[in-house]
């Protein structure tokens, strides 16, 4: 759908901000002067992984998904432009024109003003959003020990023990242990380990006698081009799509508008359930939302929000849905934890410079700038505390986690912390706040 223009606002040059809101967990998110180039893609994969595909954003434009705010700077009330619900996001752009910012988007889209400034106008909107779609209430939810940041891939089941024991030893609080990419033998292939894994039935069995409750990580909608799925099932894919670039792999998706493909992906997670499983890391689900010819003719954001359902059937009622890579306002209602960043890293600057991508300057900058959804929409999940003494600036890091009311989980290897590292784990393995700030 093409862009029309839709209002437009005149402003302060030397005071105004736009706010743009960016598509999924990993996009970059934030406030921006007129004179500011807000952050884009590097490269055209990472724009499938990380942005919202199907729209680019020309050059001397902002661009929001689904909202984008704009403070003229000189006390006028702030003009927000907004999705009408999650189910339908529009772009929304704005571009300077004769002394005015002009605003168009490619969709149907709502506009009011908002008294009190940025901050409030974000709380105002995220409150309005919420209204039928969020729970009222949201628990308070432990921290957890996450294998990721400190085994990557190549986790097995004695480490996932080890750490369990140390968490124990060394009174951190770990209530939930998650276990993260690296136990499956290819991407898609959920149920089928890795054999340098060890044993998932093993590790999650160590992990509930003790008293705790086991995650795990997947990425549902990615099928990769070197699985099985891939081989035995190309009729279960969304035709046309494509998911990117990594693993070292072409990334298919999964239609989970194909009746087998449907109770394919509801057997996966029923499986998982079954072994113990409560809380499930949903991955890349940026997948679940790409156009593409599927069995049944939804619009892509109609079929994301199917796949998950589809989860949460398979996982039961109970189980904790913990989004990553989503779309931020498709999945309003539907996942109970949401990473609202990109991927820390032990590096302070990401290696391509685009702030998407894993370091610790894009997971604050894009964290920070989400804070005014915890607690409205979702538990947010800002990323994992890492503060073994190689990571940069790790002070700074633990900083901005102990300033968030989201979810908690340390993801060291628990035997490369120093005393300050778990001394500042210790004291930042709390559960999350109950209350929207």
């Amino acid at each position: 759908m093409s862009f029309a223009d839709i209002g437009e606002t005149r402003y302060r040059p030397d005071g105004a901000r736009v706010f743009e809101h960016g598509w999924q967990s990993w996009s970059p998110t934030g406030a921006y002067r007129l004179g500011d180039v807000p952050p884009r893609p590097a490269d055209t994969n990472i724009q499938t992984l990380a942005y919202r595909p199907e729209t680019t954003v020309p050059d001397g434009v902002f661009q929001g998904e689904g909202l984008l705010a704009i403070d003229p700077g000189d006390g006028a009330p702030v003009e927000v432009w907004s999705a009408p619900s999650p189910l339908e996001v529009p772009s929304i752009r704005a571009r300077e024109e004769g002394g005015r910012l002009v605003v168009s988007a490619n969709g149907d889209v709502r506009h009011w003003q908002a008294e009190g400034g940025l901050d409030q106008a974000l709380r105002g909107w995220a409150d309005t959003m919420a209204e039928g779609w969020a729970p009222e209430r949201f628990p308070a939810v432990p921290p957890m020990w996450c294998t990721w940041y400190g085994y990557w891939g190549k986790v097995t089941d004695a480490d996932v023990l080890e750490n369990l024991e140390l968490s124990e030893r060394h009174r951190l609080g770990a209530d939930m242990f998650l276990i993260d990419d690296g136990y499956e033998s290819e991407i898609g292939d959920w149920l089928d380990w890795r054999p340098e894994f060890g044993s998932l039935e093993r590790a999650v069995g160590a992990v509930t006698e003790a008293g705790r409750r086991a995650g795990i990580w997947t990425a549902p909608f990615l099928v990769g081009h070197r699985s099985r799925l891939f081989r035995e099932h190309p009729d279960w894919l969304v035709g046309g799509a494509d998911a990117g670039h990594l693993w070292d792999q072409d990334l298919a998706v999964l239609d989970v508008t194909h009746p087998d493909a449907a109770a394919h992906l509801v057997n996966v997670f029923a499986t998982l359930a079954a072994l113990g499983i409560t809380h499930f890391k949903l991955d890349f689900v940026y997948a679940g939302a790409l156009a593409g010819a599927r069995h049944e003719d939804l619009d892509p954001i109609a079929a994301y929000r199917r796949g998950l359902e589809l989860i949460r059937q398979g996982a039961g009622p109970e189980a904790t849905l913990h989004g990553c890579g989503a779309p931020m306002l498709p999945s309003l209602g539907l996942v109970d934890v949401m990473r609202v960043s990109p991927d820390i890293a032990p590096t302070l600057h990401p290696k391509s410079g685009d702030i998407s991508q894993p370091s610790q300057l894009g997971a604050r900058l894009t964290g920070a700038a989400r804070e005014f959804l915890h607690a409205r929409w979702w538990v947010n999940d800002p990323d994992c505390i890492i503060v073994r003494p190689e990571v940069e600036a790790r002070e700074e890091w633990a900083a901005h986690i102990d300033a968030t009311g989201g979810l908690r989980g340390s993801s060291d290897p628990i035997a490369a912390l120093d005393a300050w590292g778990l001394e500042t784990t210790r004291r930042l393995m709390v559960p999350t706040r109950t209350d929207p700030s």
